[in-house]
């Protein structure tokens, strides 16, 4: 009798370990950069379709995200995110795994970008539209217009009222700063982000950090991401997002790691996403996404809230997101440089050659003219040419490296020469100006009432 129970009692713990073990391999991680009340929707109606399914959300800044994945120091089975560039630069490593076409009723190609990876590694999923989140009290009290285009965010009027986040900490901002070098050129470009720069009020360690200063009134304005600018907790009205003119609309992605260990629940849970339930979610207020189906839209006979319905929107962009993971941190390096580690330095120089232009206005002199000229000149270039950027096998092997650990030699010499060009440049500005308010003496400073930058 005691064998026989023995016998059972081993049978049944036999049984109990293979349904725990079944239980467990029914886990599904899920590595995203959205919010837990982006996510926690999805969650909930998921596990009401598959309660044999569990998913665990595991939130990291995409730049984290992307660097842990590519150097397997985390696992995980989905990742799921805005940037299209971090799935690039996922799937280069061979990280990502082909996937079955879904069929949404999506276009292939939205403003003249692809809505999945041609390879099926990643699958578009909605729409992301990136612009300025901004407080209209904030901006009504000072007399400051909504911007209009990126380059609005330069203009003098703004010096000390802008935010943003480093694009080394925050894959939203990176794909902002690489698409205004795209859609401006890589020296056009960097002015404007120096001027920009030299706007800050300044730099948030994450992206969800903009829309909230901005709620906050730290200052007024900054460049976000659509489903961003209404930060959690912030009082109704606080915040309001606009569409740049040169709207960037590019597809926000899921993609299945080579590395999980639950491929099929993977799958059922991208199933889900795609579908038209999964798609109605993106418009749940919560989530405040842009659905990649246009069937997920309500018919209202008007394009207010149906992109698919405003003529010539998909048109004004054009985003190469295989050119921006491929130089991918040598943007961060150049920004981080260039302006976050100088953003009071920055501001200093150019508050005083506005201020100097300025007074050139009420007294030419060509000298100081010629020498204003310098000054912006050198505060507007960039450490490396756009020849030079666009040699971009050499830029593959750049890494973001953690705080404590060494810098590669090859990329340390590259840093160090990043450096020492941008404090070149910002001497040579220093001088100018130093030289333009000797040569227009008491005349500046009659007006103004402040020294120069000097070098």
């Amino acid at each position: 009798m005691l064998r026989i129970f023995i016998v059972c009692l081993a049978a049944l713990l036999t049984q109990v370990t293979l349904v725990g073990t079944a239980v467990a391999a029914e886990k599904v991680r899920i590595l995203t950069s959205f919010p837990p009340q982006f996510f926690e929707p999805f969650q909930s109606v998921f596990r009401k379709r598959y309660p044999e399914i569990s998913l665990e959300f595991v939130q990291r800044k995409t730049t984290t995200a992307v660097a842990d994945i590519v150097g397997e120091r985390h696992k995980a089975d989905i990742f799921w995110a805005s940037a299209p560039d971090a799935f690039e630069i996922l799937k280069r490593a061979s990280r990502l795994t082909v996937l079955k076409p879904r069929a949404t009723g999506a276009p292939d190609l939205i403003a003249g970008y692809p809505v999945n990876d041609p390879d099926l590694t990643y699958l578009g999923f909605a729409l992301s539209g990136y612009g300025f989140v901004y407080n209209p009290s904030y901006l009504k009290e000072r007399g400051l217009p909504v911007p209009k285009g990126w380059s609005d965010l330069a203009a003098p009027i703004y010096s000390g009222h802008i935010g943003i986040s480093s694009p080394s900490r925050s894959g939203t901002m990176h794909l902002m700063v690489e698409a205004i070098l795209q859609v401006y050129g890589w020296d056009r470009g960097w002015g404007i982000w120096s001027e920009i720069g030299g706007n800050l009020a300044t730099v948030t360690a994450r992206s969800f950090g903009v829309s909230a200063g901005v709620a906050r009134g730290r200052f007024g304005v900054g460049p976000s991401i659509d489903f961003l600018a209404k930060p959690e907790g912030m009082p109704e009205g606080s915040t309001r997002f606009a569409l740049p003119e040169e709207t960037l609309f590019v597809p926000a992605s899921i993609a299945v790691l080579s590395g999980a260990t639950n491929r099929d629940g993977a799958e059922r849970f991208i199933d889900f996403v795609l579908s038209p339930e999964g798609q109605g979610l993106l418009l749940n207020p919560a989530v405040a996404r842009l659905p990649i189906s246009p069937a997920a839209y309500p018919d209202t006979g008007t394009a207010e809230n149906n992109p698919f319905q405003r003529e010539g929107l998909f048109a004004k962009g054009l985003f190469d997101a295989g050119l921006s993971a491929a130089r991918y941190e040598l943007v961060n390096i150049i920004f981080d440089e260039m302006i976050t580690f100088r953003r009071s330095e920055l501001g200093r120089m150019w508050r005083s050659l506005r201020a100097l232009e300025a007074t050139l206005l009420e007294r030419s002199d060509a000298d100081v003219a010629k020498l204003l000229s310098d000054a912006r000149r050198a505060l507007t270039r960039p450490p490396l040419s756009g020849a030079e950027a666009m040699e971009l096998e050499r830029w593959r092997g750049l890494m973001r490296v953690r705080r404590g650990l060494p810098t590669p030699e090859p990329q340390a010499q590259l840093e160090a020469r990043i450096k020492v060009q941008i404090e070149e440049n910002m001497q040579r500005a220093a001088r100018a100006l130093a030289d333009a308010t000797a040569i227009l003496g008491n005349a500046y400073r009659d007006i103004h009432g402040q020294e120069v930058v000097r070098p």
